[in-house]
C-alpha cells in the first residue's frame, strides 16, 4: 500500500455530471498546465495535453543537447498532473517527479536528472516515435488523457526585455527569456517549425480548447506562434477558454494588469477568438478595462474563487474543476 505525504486530490466522481463526456484539449506548459490538467482530470477522461517544447533549463535542457530530444520535463509534469487518483497512479506520479540528489562533494551524471525524463526519453529511444511513447508513458501512469507535444521538434523561445521601458537585446532561450523581467517581443525558431500532427487533430476534434494558465510569454503564447497551432486554434469549431493567472506580475509580466495580457493575445495572434475568459477576481485590478479587453477577443469574462487557500498564487484543482464544470455546462 502507498503511503507517500502528497495531498490525495479529490476523485473525479465528486465533480460528475452531464460534462464529463466533454472532449477538452487543453494548451499550455510547466506548472500552468499541470494546474489546469489537475482540474480537468475531475470532470473528464477526455483530455489531451499539448504541452510546449522549447524548454532549455535543467534535466531537460540537458536532455535536449546531449541526446537531440524533445525537452521532457513539461511533458513530465503534464503526464504526472493526469495520473490516476489511485495508489497506482500516486505511486508512478511521484516515480515521474522523483529527482536524484547526488551525495555531498560529488557532481554526479545523475544530479537534478528527474526519473520521469529518463524514462520518456527511454520509450522514445526504443519506440523511435515520440507520440507512441507518450502513449506508453500514459498507460504505465494510468493517466486520465494523453499527453501530447507542441511540435515535432524543439523550439527556441527568443525575445527581448524592457529595460527602463526601452527594449532591450535579443535574449536566446525559455530558461533566460523567463528571468529576464517584462518582455516585450518574443518569436520562436525556427520559426514554420512543424506541429505535432495529432496536437493539431485534437484541438479540431474538441469540445473545448483550454489555453492558460501559465507563464504567458513562454508557455501560453507560444501556441499561438507556431502557424500550424494557431491556425488550428483559430479554425478549430470548439469553444475555447482562456485561463487567466492569478499572479499577473510574475518575472515576465513586470508592470502587466490582467488587461495587457489579453492585449499580448490579440496582438500576436489577432484572429484568434475566445468564447469565455475566466479569471480570479481578487487578481483583477480595473475590472471594466478587463472586460472591454476581453470583448474585444469576443468573450465573456467568468469570475470564479479559484486560488487555493495557502496564501500562495496557484490554483486549487478542486476549486478550477467547479468553475469549468459550469463553464462546460453552460455555454
Amino acid at each position: 500500500m502507498y503511503t507517500g505525504i502528497l495531498p490525495i486530490i479529490p476523485s473525479a466522481a465528486k465533480l460528475s455530471g452531464p460534462e464529463s463526456a466533454v472532449q477538452v484539449a487543453a494548451l499550455g506548459g510547466g506548472h500552468g498546465l499541470a494546474a489546469s490538467l489537475s482540474a480537468l482530470r475531475l470532470i473528464t477522461g477526455n483530455i489531451t495535453a499539448v504541452v510546449t517544447v522549447a524548454d532549455d533549463g535543467g534535466s531537460s535542457g540537458r536532455l535536449r543537447e546531449e541526446l537531440g530530444v524533445l525537452p521532457p520535463g513539461d511533458l513530465r509534469m503534464a503526464l504526472a498532473a493526469l495520473c490516476d487518483d489511485t495508489d497506482w497512479g500516486r505511486t508512478w506520479r511521484d516515480v515521474m517527479q522523483h529527482r536524484f540528489t547526488s551525495r555531498e562533494g560529488i557532481s554526479g551524471s545523475l544530479d537534478n536528472h528527474a526519473l520521469g525524463n529518463l524514462l520518456i526519453v527511454t520509450l522514445w529511444e526504443l519506440l523511435g516515435d515520440t507520440v507512441a511513447g507518450l502513449r506508453w508513458a500514459g498507460a504505465l501512469l494510468g493517466a486520465r488523457g494523453e499527453v501530447l507535444p507542441m511540435a515535432s521538434v524543439p523550439l527556441t523561445i527568443e525575445g527581448r526585455a524592457k529595460d527602463n521601458g526601452v527594449p532591450g537585446p535579443l535574449i536566446t532561450g525559455q530558461s533566460v527569456l523567463a528571468k529576464a523581467g517584462e518582455l516585450d517581443y518574443v518569436q520562436l525558431m525556427p520559426q514554420d517549425a512543424p506541429a505535432c500532427a495529432e496536437a493539431v487533430e485534437a484541438i479540431h476534434n474538441a469540445d473545448w480548447v483550454v489555453l492558460g494558465p501559465g507563464s504567458w510569454y513562454t508557455s501560453v503564447l507560444p501556441h499561438l506562434l507556431l502557424p500550424e497551432m494557431r491556425d488550428a486554434l483559430c479554425t478549430t469549431k470548439a469553444k475555447r477558454l482562456l485561463t487567466m493567472n492569478l499572479d499577473v506580475n510574475d518575472a515576465e509580466a513586470a508592470g502587466m494588469n490582467a488587461a495587457d495580457h489579453l492585449h499580448v493575445i490579440a496582438r500576436y495572434a489577432p484572429g484568434f477568438t475566445v468564447d469565455v475568459v475566466l479569471a480570479d477576481p481578487r487578481s483583477i485590478a480595473d475590472v471594466d478595462e478587463f472586460r472591454a479587453a476581453a470583448a474585444m477577443m469576443g468573450a465573456q469574462v467568468v469570475f470564479g474563487m479559484v486560488e487555493g487557500t495557502a496564501g500562495k498564487a496557484v490554483h486549487d484543482p478542486l476549486r478550477l474543476a467547479a468553475s469549468y464544470r459550469d463553464i462546460f455546462g453552460g455555454y
